[in-house]
């Protein structure tokens, strides 16, 4: 079962949405050479709490911060630290999720620091691109997998374009959405079209692609949460949080003027 919203229970997401937007665009300005990603963290509880909500990750099954940091060949999950401190050329995944008024908004953005080779960058492109195709795909009367075809597609499509093979996660995914940040359904970023939940109006999913510079072989670290590359090949993650609307798919965590 898939979680139906009303209208006004929509709009509530979106309030969420809006302080996730806020607070990744204060995040990506302060992401430069030299800053920590513990610093990052503070930056973004300060600017949720400041809002009225309160982080979605932190105390997540044990989670201790407020966003995932996830650098270079770290795909999701990157505990933020004080140690890891960022430097030209890197390349930095934020997640970030907000609980307004009993509402979820999760989004996730992959950030160049400095001077960033135009690989990563490629990569990064490709990965967002998988993540709009898989928003467009987010429409009334459709099946779950129409996303999971239509990212796996626009992916294999840059890499054509960009002469890479990206890796594609298939262990992670998109995901359900509402008072509760992990819903069902899950939402894989593989597969064939027309299968699973006819999408209605009302429904809510955060879709969210994850790519590699080289292979799909994770590693778990011993943290218990930051998972990275096996090949240490560099990743990139996006996402969104999309409502179904009778007018085809809402961005709950675009920014506001977006």
């Amino acid at each position: 079962m898939i979680e139906v919203k009303t209208p006004g229970e929509l709009q509530l997401m979106r309030a969420a949405g809006l302080v996730v937007a806020r607070t990744l665009a204060l995040v990506t300005a302060a992401a430069k050479p030299g800053v920590s990603t513990a610093e990052l963290d503070e930056l973004a509880e300060q600017t949720i709490r400041d809002a009225g909500a309160v982080p979605s990750f932190k105390g997540y099954h044990g989670f201790p911060a407020s966003i995932c940091a996830s650098v270079n060949e770290q795909i999701v999950h990157g505990i933020p630290s004080k140690t890891q401190v960022l430097a030209d050329g890197d390349l930095i995944s934020v997640d970030c999720g907000a609980i307004l008024d009993g509402w979820h908004g999760d989004s996730a953005v992959t950030l160049a620091v400095g001077a960033v080779s135009d690989r990563d960058l490629a990569l990064s492109a490709a990965t967002r691109a998988a993540m709009w195709a898989g928003v467009e795909a987010v429409v009334p009367g459709g099946r779950l997998t129409d996303i999971s075809y239509a990212v796996q597609t626009a992916a294999e499509k840059a890499g054509r374009a960009d002469g890479i093979d990206y890796g594609m996660i298939v262990e992670y995914g998109g995901h359900g959405i509402g008072r509760q940040m992990h819903m069902d359904p899950f939402l894989p970023n593989v597969g064939k079209p027309g299968k699973g939940p006819r999408l209605k109006v009302g429904m809510a999913l955060a879709i969210e692609p994850m790519l590699t510079g080289g292979g799909g072989e994770t590693v778990e670290l011993d943290d218990g949460w930051t998972v990275i590359t096996a090949d240490r090949s560099r990743a990139a993650h996006w996402e969104h949080t999309v409502a179904i609307t009778d007018d085809g798919p809402w961005v709950l965590t675009a920014p506001e003027d977006d």
